[in-house]
């Protein structure tokens, strides 16, 4: 498990988190979780925004 970068913010962290909690050669798995962290980072950076 590689340790992913730590930026303050709790919601980003966790996903974070499950990103590299996710086993390298499971592609599926890669996908959904980075996916989420996609999603999670578009809704934190539409938060700015207002």
């Amino acid at each position: 498990m590689t340790t992913p970068p730590e930026t303050g913010d709790i919601v980003v962290d966790a996903t974070l988190r499950d990103l590299a909690a996710v086993d390298g050669t499971d592609l599926p798995g890669m996908l959904a979780a980075g996916e989420s962290v996609h999603a999670t980072l578009t809704a934190r950076l539409s938060d700015l925004g207002t």
